[in-house]
């Protein structure tokens, strides 16, 4: 027969996760989650004017619910799989504030909340305000910018090939119109592209990463099919403090090299060799001093697919995915501020 839990049994497990550092309670300690409130309030809940009535079940707490989808990103879990572990783990109660006999979001009301931030454009919002507070902490964007992109995948679509066809023209195939419930479940967005030699199928996270903090500064989310340094413009940080940019091969183009000089930019680039032209020695060992730098970009999409449980969307449509690549860029800068700050206060 299972005893009842009291208070002080509840907090010695609680000191137990302490003991194991439990990375959620330095999280919630650093971000600044109620300077989030204003700009979710304003997506989550119908002004006052606009309420039928005072009565009724009042909606969760907006900050709570946007940690929820914070953990989400953290560890890539679906909403029942949130739910789930939100009633399951102490350490995600204690991180949303809820108590034994708190109220649990359950998934559809994740998946709401979520998506009315989604259709709000309320993320790429709230991924700029972190950023202003970053810089105010005096994590400016500096030592120059790097630049990478890397592929997002979805379930995969099993279309035919005329139906593939129509979907990139533009157009809805031939009776997807007559089955609403199934059409709904068709992702029309996400596309099929190649890379060493493997098809993929969704999407594509461009980003922009300081040198110095590796942080994500700007960021651009486009279907798989779209080529890197069509992007690399957009995604350019004109708040950083140097003026050098680096990027892989695929970014190597005339009309790059003359817009990043236009723009005051050093072009750190690696040069790619053609047919019958290979690289010289000398431009081979300045492609490795070059990569020395650009690695660091690639600790963060690691971070993201082993550190936070990988990248996976379960979404249908680039409106979701958009955002949902938006958290985990948002979510990763969330960690790195974390480190940061533990290695501010570490002993030399």
């Amino acid at each position: 027969m299972m005893s009842q839990l009291g208070f002080f049994d509840i907090a010695n497990r609680y000191a137990g996760l302490d003991a194991k550092n439990d990375p959620l309670v330095k999280l919630d300690a650093v971000v600044p989650w109620e300077d989030f409130r204003s700009r979710l309030e304003a997506a989550w809940r119908k002004p006052s004017k606009v309420r039928k009535s005072p009565a009724g079940r009042k909606p969760l707490d907006s900050v709570m619910m946007f940690k929820a989808i914070v953990l989400c990103s953290l560890y890539n879990l679906s909403d029942d799989q949130v739910e789930y572990q939100i009633r399951d783990r102490l350490s995600f109660m204690r991180f949303l504030g809820l108590g034994l006999d708190g109220k649990v979001p359950d998934a559809k009301t994740v998946w709401l909340y979520r998506d009315l931030l989604t259709q709000g454009g309320v993320i790429d919002a709230l991924f700029k305000d972190f950023d202003g507070y970053l810089k105010e902490q005096g994590y400016l964007a500096m030592g120059g910018q790097i630049i990478d992109a890397s592929l997002v995948s979805v379930p995969t679509q099993h279309n035919s090939r005329d139906e593939n066809t129509k979907i990139k023209n533009g157009e809805t195939p031939e009776g997807w119109a007559d089955k609403p419930a199934q059409f709904c479940q068709k992702d029309t967005d996400a596309r099929w592209t190649k890379k060493h030699g493997k098809s993929h199928y969704g999407y594509k996270n461009h980003i922009n990463v300081d040198r110095r903090h590796k942080l994500v500064r700007c960021y651009k989310v486009t279907d798989a099919a779209v080529h890197d340094s069509q992007t690399i413009e957009a995604i350019l940080d004109e708040d950083n403090t140097a003026s050098d940019v680096w990027a892989d091969s695929a970014y190597r183009s005339a009309e790059i090299e003359k817009m990043l000089k236009d723009k005051g930019l050093t072009s750190r680039i690696h040069r790619k060799g053609r047919r019958n032209k290979p690289l010289s020695t000398r431009e081979e060992q300045g492609n490795k001093t070059r990569s020395k730098v650009r690695v660091r970009v690639e600790h963060i999409f690691g971070s993201q697919s082993n550190d936070m449980g990988g990248t996976l969307v379960r979404s249908i449509g680039i409106v979701r995915a958009r955002a949902r690549i938006g958290l985990k860029n948002l979510a990763y800068n969330m960690r790195r501020y974390v480190q940061l700050e533990r290695l501010a206060v570490a002993p030399p």
